[in-house]
């Protein structure tokens, strides 16, 4: 019988559990996959010491299930990030930001020795971009934005659209600020390209993770779930 999506990712998010060293603080991503990852932190014989949260969300449920949550000013390190992506290269090159907490995401990945990500099959990709590209901007600065993607000044123009909430007022970030998906890209250097987009000003995070890449992927499908080292 064919597992469903949500399965998928509760299986790898479970998986996930056991890169995590009891005692530690742990870096916990965003998305229904992380939520099945602080289930299983919340369900360890042994508890970690707490963790660093990417989101607002994140930080509901790891209180919800007893596990103190620390700012990111607290720790000069950690062992371990677990976090999800909405694309994953062969690579471990990543595309992130469809749950908006791409800024706070990628200072936590940052923070880590590891990065695993929890994904189910249907996230590998070839070239990342077909998902549409988030980028948190500055609101002044999304006019600007916009009219550098459709320019094609990185060798691929994009359509940037203003993503908005269910009320059709633009979406605010948990740092305040609003996001552009960048529609009709295809990332086929994604070093170069973050650097790049980067640099506009305005900008303040760009949804790919070339630099914080993936350590490792935990991959589900209907086998159950793979592991890639990168």
């Amino acid at each position: 019988m064919s597992l469903t999506q949500d399965e998928l990712k509760a299986k790898v998010g479970r998986a996930a559990v056991a890169y995590v060293e009891p005692g530690t603080v742990v870096g916990v991503g965003t998305g229904s996959t992380a939520a099945h990852f602080i289930a299983g932190l919340a369900a360890m014989s042994e508890p970690v010491a707490g963790a660093v949260s990417s989101s607002e969300e994140s930080t509901r449920l790891l209180r919800e299930a007893g596990i103190p949550v620390l700012d990111a000013n607290e720790v000069e390190r950690l062992d371990v990030y677990v976090d999800g992506a909405d694309e994953v290269d062969p690579r471990g090159y990543l595309l992130k930001g469809g749950g908006g907490a791409l800024t706070r995401e990628k200072i936590t990945a940052a923070l880590a020795d590891t990065f695993v990500c929890v994904v189910d099959s249907s996230k590998e990709v070839d070239v990342l971009g077909d998902f549409g590209l988030p980028v948190e901007v500055v609101p002044m600065a999304a006019g600007a934005i916009t009219r550098r993607f459709a320019a094609g000044l990185l060798g691929t123009a994009g359509e940037a659209r203003l993503r908005r909430g269910e009320d059709g007022e633009p979406y605010v970030t948990d740092n305040g600020q609003h996001i552009l998906d960048v529609h009709g890209l295809a990332i086929a250097d994604p070093l170069a390209f973050e650097d790049e987009v980067n640099s506009w000003p305005g900008v303040v995070t760009v949804g790919v993770f070339a630099h914080q890449k993936a350590t490792v992927a935990l991959v589900g499908d209907a086998s159950g779930v793979r592991t890639i080292t990168y």
